[in-house]
């Protein structure tokens, strides 16, 4: 394409029956002395009935005119485009061209067929070759590289398979958002490397996401950095912790994230590679490395990934999201500072009061039994369990004032020295009365399956609060 077009464009292909058509009706404008230029898509001899052509077979014109349909007839004046019409409409070629009658032998319409610069797979490949929203360095392979070996050598990967990130792919996943690949949305520990969104689109093709995935994995990364996450520390902490991604709304149904059977495990692809791709930038862009800044003395399998969504629709109170000040019906994940999963066990209390005894019991041994406000700790209810406080009417708050009220620690049992555990608070603390949560620091939220009087505990980081971490919910912005 030039960029001196002026007067009539047409795009064009031979593969085309409304193309085949009108090509007499381009001869016409032709031999009426229109300046006419004609784009060929597929065959550089097409259409034989006039004679400026142009060969399009790279489909770089075609893509920079935004075509979709052909034949597209574009008027160009001034070299701005002043109108087009799309497929055959008489009326519309006769008011573009100035010339009339044109194709009194044709009928009045005909449409089109679909341009070649958008089919599947070739508009992203377009927009990759010829575009300008990619500036991420391209890191070309030798001819013998395995694609997938070349990603473990570099160290992008976790240390499982993921998907390389051909140009082509990071266009299609930029099209899961509106968001310019360009806007930066903080800085990623611990380098404190400028996060674009167009670098949080290419790990989510490592991670293996849909682009239907990006907003919500766009959300995480801004949850991870915010400041009072301090994703820094719980890189650097050599306690098991990693970031958890909990998502609310309806984002979640639509993506079709597991809530119910198994949401904490395997088997769902959006739990999986969401979970996946934050890590994996904090990894690639920030540079949050096992060995280097992150030194977890054990860690936890939640380091791969750790994510589910809520589920709403069976639960007995309103979502956690909306507990943490998100509007109704809003999409939203909330980012928690968490260790491994401790499973809870009352397959016999029926009441609110039996069952609350037990998880607070549980919840008790969170980091270590000896220590108040130490931690923070997320709840999740399962069904079965959720069933109890909803016949006993109990609210979330409720619930979570009832564990509280149970979790006052005595300091003669947490001091050093108690119950014959060297490991403890110091002695000056022996007549105190603390709680073994912070404010705030009590999350609650209901997953999993139908069947099994069971539910999770999910300890936090022992740093958690004002000089550690705190969770941090952010909307997804769709």
């Amino acid at each position: 394409m030039s960029e001196g077009d002026e007067g009539l464009l047409a795009f064009v292909k031979r593969d085309c029956p409304t193309c085949t058509l009108v090509a007499p009706v381009l001869g016409e404008l032709e031999r009426a002395g229109i300046p006419l230029t004609v784009y060929s898509q597929d065959d550089a001899t097409f259409p034989e009935a006039v004679s400026t052509r142009v060969d399009d077979r790279e489909l770089e014109a075609s893509w920079r005119r935004g075509i979709e349909t052909v034949p597209t007839l574009i008027r160009v004046r001034g070299g701005e485009e002043e109108a087009r019409a799309v497929g055959w409409v008489r009326e519309e070629w006769e008011k573009l061209s100035g010339v009339s009658p044109l194709g009194a032998e044709l009928p009045g319409w005909k449409p089109g067929c679909g341009s070649r610069s958008v089919e599947p797979g070739v508009a992203e490949a377009l927009e990759a070759r010829f575009g300008d929203r990619l500036s991420s360095r391209r890191v070309e392979l030798g001819s013998d590289e395995d694609p997938i070996e070349a990603v473990f050598a570099r160290g992008w990967s976790d240390g499982l398979p993921v998907v390389p990130p051909t140009p082509e792919r990071v266009v299609r996943m930029l099209g899961g958002t509106s968001r310019e690949p360009g806007e930066i949305l903080g800085e990623a520990p611990p380098d404190l490397a400028p996060v674009t969104v167009e670098k949080v689109a290419i790990n989510a093709v490592l991670a293996g996401c849909l682009p239907e995935y990006l907003p919500v994995v766009l959300a995480a990364v801004e949850a991870a950095l915010v400041d009072s996450f301090c994703m820094h520390g719980l890189l650097a902490t050599t306690w098991f912790s990693g970031p958890l991604v909990l998502v609310n709304g309806p984002v979640a149904e639509r993506i079709g994230m597991n809530s119910g059977i198994n949401a904490l495990g395997q088997g769902n692809r959006a739990n999986a590679t969401i979970g996946r791709a934050l890590q994996l930038v904090i990894r690639n862009v920030g540079g949050g490395r096992p060995g280097g800044v992150d030194r977890a003395t054990l860690g936890n399998p939640g380091k791969y990934t750790f994510c589910f969504a809520e589920d709403e629709a069976g639960s007995p109170w309103e979502p956690l999201a909306e507990e943490r000040g998100v509007e109704p019906g809003r999409s939203a994940v909330t980012l928690f500072a968490a260790g491994g999963v401790q499973g809870v066990l009352d397959q016999l209390s029926r009441t609110p009061e039996s069952l609350a005894a037990t998880f607070a019991a549980c919840l008790r041994t969170v980091t270590h039994p000896k220590f108040p406000i130490a931690t923070d700790a997320l709840l999740v209810v399962s069904p079965e369990h959720a069933r109890v406080f909803r016949e006993g009417g109990w609210s979330r708050e409720r619930l979570r004032e009832e564990l509280l009220a149970r979790l006052m620690l005595e300091g003669r049992d947490f001091v050093r020295g108690a119950g014959g555990i060297a490991e403890g608070m110091p002695e000056g603390l022996a007549s105190a009365t603390l709680p073994k949560f912070r404010p705030g620091g009590l999350l609650i939220a209901h997953a999993g399956g139908r069947a099994g009087m069971f539910s999770a505990i999910i300890g936090g980081w022992p740093a958690s609060g004002e000089m550690g971490s705190a969770p941090v919910t952010v909307e997804v912005r769709e």
